[in-house]
């Protein structure tokens, strides 16, 4: 109420400046606390009456002091090409209470004002565990999951299990040839993992056997004809690193609506394409495989003509875009999709431009609407990840020991005092998930990043523990007070406006543009680097305030300020897939 009140008095002048282009009116806050809680821009407004900003600020503050028609504002003054409004204290924290403890004022939306959009993330093989990789694309698609419905989307989320193709058939026949019988439960190891141990032997062998990669190819085609030994062995391995995913995905907290599997959709696009080649949509080659002709934008080959993608091999089988093709038509009509968000690495940007232009080639206007959202690779210390090679970090392992990692710096901060074993798992879990997903999700999501365990588990700096630890550390305060986060408090708000409580204020109050544009850019590091900055005002107000040894009115005025704080900055961390502790 009080960023609409303010735009309105702002609005009002423009009259008698002669404005009447129907301008957005951003409010934004002051560089310092003490020039104001809200600023207004005059740049736009300088090229429309061709004035110089500074003096058209002077003129909107002089006019609205004039008015006095708002009655929540105590001070109002131009500042170079700004206008700097001064909430009066007990209006704009009593107003933010309100509203976040309180539930007051809050704009009520129609269920389904959004779009309806799929997130279509992770999408693993079953020929491998889920590794660091995956954990940036599941932390990514949850998080963003979750903005989109927290702006008032219907959201699907969605996972495309690639369970079939040629690397699932070297998995399966390395394990044919070289497994002498052994399973998951034989060995002890999880499904995924025990799956993944043969994809990298067949690569090993390979190099000794070059004509295995034919047996592969034999073995797909077989897979294709539906031959019930090839099928059986399908089923068997699928199902072993089925059961692991889903362990992971528990684990993780990565959350799904619908999950597809490409052994189910891939047929689909081969109608697609069979359809699309009577039309002349695509063609085939000498060879037998059917091929589409990309526009000039992605450039010509060598021979100057333009490129092609396969869309079908000479054999008939499908590939990776087939499926993309059928499930892309398949869930839009299913769900009748506004927007699908395919959330897959950056080294996927030329496939997916393709794919979109292909879906428009043959008719789909939806098409344009659908966007890839990339992101940047993950590496490890000595270099990129390579699955084939068994050179990676599987996400099961990383979490284990980041675990322990945390485990042990709980055991340190707590100076030898003791915790039950139960207890001390649960803390060090939700520790170490959370310095995962916040070093993950910090920075822009086309953001390369070189991921550093020991970094990301530091209770200083900008890591999830720091965020952590400040809800811990507001949640003690409470708890010390015997109050709740969520009961009212009769609080004097009058009694605040220190610099430390405005700008513990000013960072709650743009909690809500940050958690939009965050969903509005699908970039969930917009609400992380607030949520830093939301910690660091709390950090900083609880150093330089006495609260529970401040008079009474003062005091209570402070912990319902703690409250605000930990309902905001809890919210955002949900929001990241970040669970918040209540003693760290």
């Amino acid at each position: 109420m009080i960023k609409e009140d303010l735009k309105k008095s702002i609005k009002g002048v423009f009259n008698d400046l002669e404005v009447t282009d129907d301008l957005d009116i951003e409010l934004i806050a002051p560089p310092k606390v003490e020039m104001g809680d809200f600023a207004f821009g005059c740049f736009e407004l300088a090229k429309i009456l061709k004035k110089a900003p500074i003096k058209i600020a002077e003129e909107i503050a002089e006019k609205i002091k004039n008015k006095k028609n708002n009655t929540a504002i105590e001070t109002v003054q131009a500042d170079g090409p700004y206008v700097n409004f001064k909430i009066k204290n007990k209006i704009l924290f009593g107003e933010i209470y309100d509203k976040i403890i309180l539930n007051k004022n809050i704009k009520k939306v129609k269920e389904g004002d959004g779009k309806k959009i799929m997130v279509e993330y992770l999408s693993p093989n079953t020929n491998k565990p889920l590794h660091l990789g995956h954990l940036r694309n599941g932390s990514l698609g949850m998080a963003v999951s979750n903005l989109l419905k927290e702006n008032n989307n219907q959201v699907v989320r969605a996972n495309l299990i690639n369970d079939r193709g040629i690397h699932i058939c070297k998995s399966m026949l390395a394990w044919k040839l070289f497994g002498n019988g052994e399973t998951p439960e034989s060995t002890g190891m999880k499904g995924d993992h025990f799956v993944g141990k043969y994809y990298v032997k067949y690569s090993k062998e390979v190099e000794k056997n070059p004509e295995l990669e034919n047996q592969a190819k034999k073995m797909l085609q077989k897979w294709e004809e539906g031959e019930e030994e090839v099928l059986a062995l399908w089923e068997k391995m699928n199902k072993w690193v089925l059961a692991g995913f889903e362990k992971s995905f528990q684990e993780l907290g990565f959350e799904f609506d619908v999950i597809y599997k490409e052994s189910e959709t891939y047929k689909f696009g081969k109608d697609l394409i069979k359809d699309g080649l009577v039309e002349g949509i695509f063609q085939k080659e000498n060879n037998g495989a059917v091929t589409f002709v990309l526009s000039d934008e992605f450039g010509l080959d060598k021979e100057g003509n333009n490129k092609k993608i396969t869309v079908l091999r000479e054999d008939g089988t499908s590939v990776y875009i087939t499926q993309d093709l059928g499930t892309a038509v398949y869930k839009t009509k299913q769900y009748d999709l506004d927007q699908s968000v395919y959330v897959v690495g950056s080294e996927q940007d030329y496939y997916f431009k393709s794919l979109f232009e292909i879906l428009k080639a043959l008719g789909y206007s939806w098409a344009k609407n659908n966007l890839h959202l990339s992101y940047g690779m993950v590496y490890l210390p000595d270099g990129r990840m390579k699955s084939r090679e068994g050179k990676v970090v599987d996400a099961d392992d990383l979490v284990v020991k980041i675990k322990k990692l945390a485990e042990k710096g709980i055991i340190e901060r707590r100076g030898g005092e003791i915790i039950k074993e139960d207890e001390l798992d649960s803390r060090a879990k939700k520790i170490a998930l959370g310095a995962i997903k916040f070093y993950l999700l910090k920075v822009n999501p086309t953001q390369i990043i070189h991921f550093n365990p020991e970094e990301s588990l530091s209770f200083e700096g900008f890591t999830g523990p720091y965020c952590q630890y400040a809800y811990a550390r507001g949640t003690k305060l409470l708890r010390d007070a015997k109050i709740s986060k969520e009961n009212k408090i009769e609080a004097v708000f009058s009694k605040l406006g220190s610099v430390g409580e405005l700008r513990l204020v000013q960072k709650i109050l743009e909690s809500e543009d940050k958690i939009t544009k965050a969903g509005e850019n699908f970039n969930p590091s917009l609400v992380a680097v607030h949520i830093f900055e939301l910690a660091k005002a709390f950090n900083q107000f609880y150093h330089d305030e006495a609260i529970l040894k401040a008079e009474k009115s003062i005091k209570m005025a402070r912990l319902a300020l703690v409250q605000m704080f930990l309902q905001t900055i809890k919210k955002e961390l949900n929001l990241l897939g970040i669970e918040v502790l209540e003693e760290m």
